[in-house]
């Protein structure tokens, strides 16, 4: 569905991402894990050319993304970020429906929609009308959730969605998007610096540090054979939590 092909970004003499070749495959949810500064985030912009590579290739579905095509292929992808990322001036309907506006969607099946997504991600019907300031945490992440879907992307990408969440509202997040992950069976790709989150949501996990992929696996490969000592350092670090 996704690929990179020895995808770099750099900074003048900083690097951010070292030459990078991944593949992500359809229906299937893959973390980025790795401590601040190792790269995560900017990988998840260079995917739908949020930032121009330095160097290299990035792949949609077989289609290399440039700068002539990035809106259309953005347009098939949904974008989560921390907090939901709404505009404080619009309800929750509003923020919801404002790319479906965009694309010329019919105000009544774009209605329909809605409906649809507050089932799908457990918001209250009764609350659309509020603006984000009116909502909790976990509500307006739900919001960022819905807008991303409204188009029925091919894939989601979710930059750190629950890292400004207290613990029970996030626990209880993650227990809904592994249900809808499961449900809709989307290429997910999200970014993490929890290595409980990363096993409990993702197929694979992508370690990163320094702007280089150290390992990929599961959290089994990870623990079992590191490829390199911060690994095993990265997850001796985050006990005592509970991995899934």
């Amino acid at each position: 569905m996704i690929s990179l092909r020895e995808v770099s970004k750099t900074y003048g003499t900083v690097t951010a991402l070292h030459p990078t070749t991944l593949d992500f495959a359809e229906g299937r949810t893959t973390a980025l894990l790795g401590a601040s500064g190792s790269g995560k985030s900017t990988l998840l912009r260079l995917l739908v050319r949020l930032l121009t590579p330095s160097s290299g290739a990035v792949l949609f579905d077989g289609e290399q993304v440039t700068d002539t095509n990035a809106q259309a292929i953005r347009r098939r992808v949904g974008y989560v970020i921390q907090d939901g990322g709404l505009f404080p001036h619009l309800t929750a309907a509003e923020n919801v429906m404002l790319m479906a506006r965009e694309v010329g969607v019919a105000h009544g099946e774009a209605k329909s929609r809605l409906a649809e997504l507050c089932e799908l991600t457990r918001f209250p019907a009764d609350a659309v009308g509020r603006y984000p300031v009116e909502l909790s945490g976990g509500q307006r992440q739900r919001v960022g959730l819905m807008r991303a879907l409204m188009l029925k992307p091919a894939a989601l990408l979710l930059d750190e969605p629950l890292g400004a969440l207290d613990p029970l509202v996030r626990a209880r997040l993650q227990e809904d998007l592994k249900t809808l992950f499961v449900r809709l069976k989307q290429t997910v790709i999200l970014v993490t610096h929890d290595l409980s989150e990363a096993a409990y949501l993702a197929d694979e996990i992508v370690l990163m540090e320094s702007g280089r992929v150290l390992q990929r696996g599961t959290l089994t490969d990870l623990r079992e054979r590191p490829a390199s000592p911060y690994v095993s350092e990265f997850l001796q670090a985050q006990r005592p939590a509970e991995v899934f």
